[in-house]
């Protein structure tokens, strides 16, 4: 089992960056895949981005150029640096794990872009 605990959300405003942290209960060396998802209000949960072992990385279309996911083994830990957020990045973002044939979540952390 593996708990999630997601930081670093907040309001920014169009253009600007934020960093998101997942810290996870156990070591994730051995997780398959660890990301990224968003959902806003009145919409479904989206994929923004995730890393697998060893270190391949995915985006989304909508993020690709902007979104860095990466990881820190020592630390547990998976970070997403957003950078030139725009208003429909604003979205709860949760961050999940896949270890063997379960997935985990996060509680979510809001990221609010407005001006």
């Amino acid at each position: 089992q593996v708990q999630l605990v997601e930081s670093g959300g907040g309001l920014v405003q169009p253009g600007g960056s934020l960093r998101l942290s997942c810290a996870a209960s156990r070591s994730i060396e051995t997780i398959t895949f660890m990301g990224w998802d968003r959902q806003a209000p009145g919409t479904k949960r989206d994929f923004v981005a995730r890393i697998s072992s060893p270190d391949n990385t995915n985006y989304a279309d909508s993020v690709k150029g902007r979104f860095t996911i990466s990881r820190d083994n020592a630390k547990n830990t998976v970070y997403l640096q957003m950078n030139g957020l725009k208003p429909e990045d604003m979205a709860v973002y949760y961050c999940f794990a896949l270890a063997g044939l379960t997935t985990y979540w996060g509680q979510g952390t809001q990221v609010t872009v407005s001006s």
